[in-house]
């Protein structure tokens, strides 16, 4: 268990103490931004396999059993959440390393980016959070709770890096989205357009959830 404390707490540090304090700019003015991209990258990786490692090396401690019906209404959500994923990871957004270039394009806001600016870190934070629920053991809360965790504050770090790098045209892009999913359309500053966000989107993920399952 000591292992998998160490990892669940490595895994969100190694990400915000380095992309989000001046120790960034430091490396990257040592190593070139190439070889920083790649290290942080590999670190990610090292850290996030280290704690799957570590949780399937834990011992069972239940805290609570789920009811069949608790983890049947909760599939939905997970379903959701496998589309925030999904969706994230494969439409245009500013806020992705890289993408800057995209805050000066027209309808830059489409798709799943009308819901939320964030979709890939709600998506993982809710995804996460969900698991906990079902699973319900000490090993769970640890892991899970140590990616929910990146992944609900990611997005407001993120979005503050950003406001602070990009002044205006990052206040144009806030004005017309929101980190919360659907609170900039409740607002009446965006509005819900899901033919948008791709059919085949929402297929891939409808099939990742089914696969996911079926190996559970």
């Amino acid at each position: 268990m000591t292992s998998l404390l160490l990892a669940s707490l490595f895994l969100p540090l190694s990400h915000f103490l380095i992309s989000s304090t001046r120790l960034r700019a430091l490396l990257v003015c040592r190593l070139g931004d190439k070889l920083y991209s790649f290290g942080y990258s590999f670190l990610a990786v090292v850290a996030l396999f280290w704690l799957v490692i570590a949780y399937h090396q834990a011992p069972a401690v239940p805290l609570w059993y789920a009811p069949r019906w608790l983890s049947l209404t909760l599939a939905p959500i997970i379903l959701v959440s496998v589309i925030l994923i999904v969706s994230g990871l494969t439409t245009p957004n500013p806020v992705i390393v890289k993408s800057a270039t995209l805050f000066d394009r027209p309808e830059t806001v489409r798709g799943i980016l009308r819901i939320t600016r964030n979709p890939f870190f709600w998506g993982v934070g809710v995804c996460a959070i969900t698991h906990m629920i079902i699973i319900g053991e000490v090993a769970a809360m640890l892991a899970f709770g140590s990616v929910a965790f990146l992944g609900l504050a990611g997005g407001w770090i993120l979005d503050a890096k950003k406001a602070k790098g990009h002044g205006r045209s990052w206040n144009a892009f806030a004005e017309a989205t929101s980190d919360v999913p659907f609170l900039a359309i409740a607002q009446g500053r965006q509005r819900l357009a899901l033919p948008e966000i791709g059919f085949w989107r929402i297929a891939l993920s409808i099939a990742l959830f089914l696969i996911a399952l079926l190996l559970h």
